[in-house]
């Protein structure tokens, strides 16, 4: 299956990735700090959501409109008293294909079942609000995320869909954590 195939190729990544990510939440001491964090979701998630845009249609995945996106981040960072008008510079990765683009999309609606996690961590240091978007789907998680899988399963099969899959999956989780380890020092505006 390709849900294996990816989680295999994209392991080491995903742990960078994580390792970051934790060490910025652990950093977390004010409801700035966390909209902080946030902003860095909000850049990257809206990139990959654009750049997927054109591939990832109701027809190729049926649930698509109603999926958690960047949106509820942008909610998040509202809700804690902060905007986006200055963001992280974010580069999505070049998505040509469906196979691709299913490659991006497994790291963000894989990024929902650790969310319950995250949200318990943020409780501990204090944060009261701003849980939409690692509430992810809420008891519904497992059911959403079998589904993602089981349709990435059914339409990427071709050898060579399924390599481009795994590489743009790594590719993902590389420039994610591009965004919070700072390699990039500019600033973008986005508006989405």
């Amino acid at each position: 299956m390709v849900s294996t195939a990816i989680k295999e190729a994209t392991k080491s990544a995903h742990q960078q990735l994580e390792k970051t990510v934790v060490m910025r939440l652990k950093g977390i001491r004010s409801q700035a700090d966390y909209a902080d964090v946030l902003k860095h979701f909000y850049a990257y998630f809206s990139a990959v959501e654009q750049a997927i845009a054109p591939f990832i249609t109701s027809g190729v995945l049926p649930d698509y409109a109603s999926r958690r996106n960047a949106s509820h981040i942008r909610q998040d960072i509202v809700d804690l008293g902060e905007n986006v008008d200055t963001l992280p510079a974010a580069k999505a990765p070049n998505i040509q294909s469906v196979a691709e683009a299913f490659g991006a999309l497994y790291v963000l609606e894989g990024s929902i079942m650790g969310g319950p996690y995250i949200v318990q961590m943020l409780k501990k240091y204090g944060m009261e609000t701003g849980f939409s978007f690692f509430s992810g789907y809420g008891e519904s998680t497992g059911q959403r995320w079998a589904a993602f899988t089981e349709r990435m399963n059914e339409l990427v099969v071709e050898p060579a869909d399924v390599a481009a899959l795994m590489k743009t999956g790594e590719e993902t989780f590389a420039r994610f954590e591009d965004v919070f380890a700072g390699s990039t020092k500019e600033q973008a505006s986005l508006s989405v």
